[in-house]
């Protein structure tokens, strides 16, 4: 059984920073690509980055680059996302998946989802 377990949320204010953790079980975690999205109150989920199985791509929302890191511990099946200079408009519950790339964009690959983790940023 595949499960998702997001960490490191919080309340920060603008121009914080905040380290997420995903620890993921049950899945063949070391060749996934793997990514993390996010859901703001009233709007759909949005791919916010992404990283290859190696860790030696990564992928990021234009919205987010340059202040947001993915990386991955596959020794640990873990997958982090280092958010430096939060906005308001990063307020959302990350959610961390395998991550699809389409014609569309990146898409979730498991038609699963963990709880997800709380960023608040205040301005």
């Amino acid at each position: 059984q595949v499960r998702l377990a997001e960490s490191g949320g919080g309340l920060v204010q603008a121009g914080g920073s905040l380290r997420l953790s995903c620890a993921v079980s049950g899945h063949t975690f070391g060749s996934s690509t793997m990514g993390w999205f996010r859901q703001a109150p009233g709007k759909e989920r949005e791919f916010v980055a992404a990283i290859s199985w190696n860790g030696a791509d990564t992928y990021y929302a234009d919205s987010v680059k340059g202040r947001f890191t993915i990386s991955r511990d596959n020794a640990k099946n873990t997958v982090f996302l280092q958010m430096n200079s939060l906005k308001p408009e990063d307020t959302a519950v990350y959610y961390c998946n395998v991550a699809t790339r389409t014609p569309r964009g990146w898409s979730p690959g498991m038609n699963f989802w963990g709880k997800g983790t709380l960023v608040t940023v205040s301005s």
